[in-house]
């Protein structure tokens, strides 16, 4: 997929978890959102064209209001497992 990938990892109010994160899944450029246990409570895995777009799309997310925090981090080069496959 051409264009920029990043993670936005966020830290939310207590108890806002689940609602939050089904908000914040329903923005057309996220392609995934999952509640994580540690020092942040979601990463959100986001698509934008260029990094215009991207601003807007982090922003969008920082005014959640149960959001407190984020740290965006922009995918330089994505690396994906190999599957052998099994020939007889």
């Amino acid at each position: 997929m051409p264009g920029i990938k990043a993670y936005v990892f966020c830290k939310v109010s207590s108890g806002s978890e689940r609602e939050t994160c089904k908000r914040i899944a329903e923005y057309p450029f996220v392609s995934e959102v999952c509640i994580v246990y540690g020092e942040y409570d979601l990463i959100v895995e986001i698509y934008a064209e260029n990094l215009e777009e991207l601003d807007s799309a982090t922003e969008e997310i920082r005014i959640i209001p149960s959001i407190t925090y984020t740290s965006t981090m922009i995918v330089g080069r994505q690396f994906k497992k190999q599957r052998q496959l099994n020939v007889d």
